[in-house]
């Protein structure tokens, strides 16, 4: 085992860099062809989608589940009792609504023969609960009740015009004065549209301060906005047509959003960058275009490769819903990374050497233009590599470095950031030590996640399902939200048994934990299933009623058919929704353990070092654990959230976590690849792995800041959503890139790699052999 690798053949590197090289320079030189053919389909996929488009719904069932087996059952047995099932709540505040029941009798009649209706309740002729806490569906005081409509379909998934015929249905108790609210998935439908774009919006302008700031000029800055815009739109219009094929959840166009413009905005500014310096080497714009495509581009396509397949790596959870997210936003990286690679080089040969014509100040190439002491020193990229060195070498070459490796030339000349980094590299421990306690501190609060499901009481009270939630809660208890259906199949009981059986299981149901009150059991009309419904004593989303479902499902009523062929189980939306949390949290550790390995993976076969493989993967668990911190003391904690228009304390939405690991390990590469590039090119040009940390860090620094402050402000600007889902993911995204830029970027990895010197690059040779050769920025020639 050796530090000295085997070089990878230069030739192949060389025709690999080529295509790239090419495609930039064709598209540089073509950019009429190219832009036009761009915004052709642009405009045809918006003319196809709009036409053909599918819609987004979270109608979605995870097979094999004991709720779902218990819908199957009542569908069979009982269609009225089976379905999907919200509540229409009805409130009078003056006076009993026992004078309102020819109204109500009108408007329950007019609910059953809407469409996709299986059955409504009428809550003044329906027995109450007698015995204990009052669940309904009429309140003591008479003043509130709720009618149950079970419906074919989840109510989510049929069209705001369906809410005509609702609201057409419950007019005649609005006219008597009483106040109606829609609670579960009805009340979702009736949601207000909230796809206003501003999120988009905001991330956009702060986009261009950021720019404006970090490099001055004007069409630099708007460059890659523009660019990522095209690129996301016709992203979202390939996902509406896929929509038309399979079933999106109908966060996904936002996810797809938030991911494609965080990236999109990085890609073109990269290589923005790279194409500037090339400039003011002295190279032709159609040169310096082919020249960034073969470098930064190629480090584009290699980081976006690893976010698509970090974000397919979603199916491996096993659950179509999460699967489809990964692939909703993988849809508008690809885009990204196609728009990275033709449409930026070309609008770079459009502008011509004029890109840095309009400015607000004087552009920071420019300033790195005078101040530096000749064009070997002030290449973006950082030093090259000496003749025949290329990333398959990992040790010095033995010719000495040019000039542009010159310890000495390059401190009397670099700034801030230089000086920075020669602090990392006298005191490395200091530097490791201080940012692992700040990613400790952060990611405290994970140590005390509670998974779970959102649920209406988070919403705003601009919603009707959080008016119809807070109704139901003061007038029946929390736990009447989220009502839990418990099915006995005793089809395979034999008739004679069955009494017996029903007593057993009747006796069984008596004073559960943490039930406020289980009805009597019911029989179905052919007499093959026993019903009966279960409130529990606290939300939908407490943790109690997760307990409840589980001890019900597990242990109470498996024990009440005990000695008997029957079959048991516990449904409806609130025991889905715990059914889909257990599988969640199951897969969890499968899909970091295969994320985790990919990223290994990945910088193991660029930058053919074992530790340094290893520290990006420990360094990202490290930020993702931190940022889940922040999620946790956020929303569940309850520290910042009614300042985000979160009401109360809310669990971490399950799937959340599993999401913000995939993205977040997948966008974290580009940075990583950004980095450590100029950090292995400076390592190979001068032989000092101390110095080569400083050098890549500094002329990395702005360009990864100004990304990084981009990317959250995209994420960030998502906060102010009124899905809750869609602010976790944001806050989460945000939190996680500022991390990651600052604390890993800044902190950990300099002094890691200091610390690690020669032996980040160690390899065995027989490892090295097997393993891919992956050129992330291509050879000197590709970089000009």
């Amino acid at each position: 085992m050796s530090h000295q690798q085997p070089a990878h053949d230069p030739g192949t590197a060389a025709r690999r860099a080529g295509v790239l090289h090419a495609t930039g320079a064709w598209c540089a030189r073509h950019f009429v062809i190219v832009i036009v053919l761009w915004l052709a389909a642009l405009a045809a996929v918006q003319v196809v989608q709009h036409a053909y488009g599918g819609d987004y719904s979270d109608n979605f069932s995870i097979p094999g589940t004991q709720s779902q087996d218990g819908l199957d059952v009542l569908e069979a047995h009982a269609p009225s009792a089976g379905g999907y099932s919200s509540q229409v709540v009805v409130h009078d505040a003056d006076k009993s609504l026992s004078g309102l029941s020819s109204q109500m009798s009108t408007t329950v009649g007019s609910l059953q023969k809407l469409p996709d209706v299986l059955s409504a309740q009428n809550p003044l002729t329906a027995p109450s609960s007698s015995g204990g806490p009052d669940v309904g569906p009429l309140s003591s005081d008479g003043k509130t009740a709720y009618i149950t409509v079970r419906f074919s379909v989840q109510p989510s998934t049929l069209g705001s015009g369906y809410l005509d015929g609702v609201d057409s249905a419950v007019q005649p108790l609005r006219a008597a004065g009483a106040e109606v609210e829609y609670g579960g998935s009805l009340g979702e439908l009736a949601r207000p549209d909230t796809n206003d774009r501003t999120s988009e919006a905001i991330g956009f302008g702060v986009a261009v301060l950021v720019l404006l700031i970090g490099f001055g000029s004007l069409l630099a800055a708007l460059l890659p906005l523009i660019t990522a815009l095209i690129c996301v739109v016709c992203g979202l219009g390939l996902l509406g047509l896929l929509a038309a094929a399979t079933t999106f959840a109908t966060v996904s166009p936002t996810l797809a959003t938030m991911i494609g413009l965080g990236v999109g905005i990085d890609y073109a500014l990269f290589l923005v960058t790279r194409h500037r310096q090339n400039l003011m080497d002295g190279s032709d714009p159609v040169a310096a275009a082919g020249a960034a495509t073969a470098t930064s581009g190629r480090a584009v396509l290699l980081s976006g490769c690893t976010v698509i397949i970090a974000l397919c790596g979603l199916w491996v959870s096993g659950i179509g819903f999460i699967g489809k997210l990964g692939l909703a936003a993988a849809v508008t990286v690809v885009t990204a990374v196609l728009g990275a690679l033709t449409l930026v080089p070309a609008m770079l040969g459009m502008i011509g050497r004029h890109i840095d014509r309009i400015h607000v100040r004087k552009p920071i190439a420019e300033v790195e233009a005078d101040t530096a002491p000749g064009p070997e020193t002030r290449r973006e990229s950082g030093p090259e590599p000496a003749a025949g060195a290329g990333p398959g070498h990992t040790s010095p070459p033995a010719s000495e470095p040019g000039p542009s490796s010159s310890p000495g030339q390059e401190r009397a000349t670099h700034g801030t950031w230089h000086r920075y980094a020669q602090r990392v590299e006298r005191r490395p421990w200091w530097f490791l030590a201080g940012g692992v306690v700040v990613l400790a501190v952060l990611a405290f609060p994970v140590f005390f996640i509670q998974l779970g499901h959102i649920g209406d009481g988070a919403d705003p009270k601009s919603f009707t399902d959080r008016r119809a939630y807070d109704l139901m809660s003061s007038a029946f208890g929390p736990g009447s939200n989220g009502p839990l259906t418990l099915v006995i199949d005793q089809s395979e009981v034999p008739q004679s048994d069955r009494s017996a059986l029903e007593s057993q299981a009747q006796q069984a149901l008596t004073k559960v934990p943490d039930a406020a009150v289980v009805t009597p059991l019911a029989a179905t009309s052919d007499g093959d299933v026993l019903t009966a419904t279960a409130y529990s004593v606290a939300a939908p989303q407490d943790a109690r009623t997760t307990g409840l479902v589980n001890h019900l499902s597990d242990d109470v009523l498996p024990d009440a058919v005990s000695g008997t062929a029957a079959n048991t189980y516990v449904t409806g939306t609130t025991a889905a929704q715990v059914d889909f949390l257990d599988i969640v949290s199951s897969r969890l550790p499968l899909i970091i353990a295969v994320v985790v390995g990919l990223a290994f993976l990945v910088i193991l076969a660029v930058f053919r070092g074992v530790l340094v493989a290893v520290k990006a993967a420990l360094l990202n668990v490290l930020s993702i654990a931190a940022s889940y911190g922040v999620v946790v003391a956020v929303f569940q904690w309850g520290w910042g959230g009614p300042a985000l228009g979160v009401s109360g304390d809310v669990p971490i939405e399950s799937y959340v976590p599993m999401m913000m690991f995939a993205i977040v390990f997948g966008l974290s590469m580009d940075y990583e690849i950004f980095l450590l590039t100029r950090i292995h090119e400076a390592w190979l040009a001068t032989g000092d792995p101390k110095a080569s940390v400083a050098h890549a860090l500094e002329i990395t620094a702005r360009v990864i800041t100004c990304a990084a402050l981009i990317m959250v402000s995209v994420f960030a600007a998502f906060l102010i959503s009124d899905n809750i889902v869609v602010k976790m993911l944001g806050l989460g995204l945000a939190v996680s890139v500022l991390i990651d830029a600052t604390v890993v970027r800044l902190l950990l990895v300099p002094a890691v790699m200091t610390l690690l010197g020669r032996a980040a690059w160690w390899t065995p040779r027989w490892l090295d052999r097997i393993l891919p050769h992956l050129d992330a920025e291509g050879d000197a020639k590709a970089r000009g």
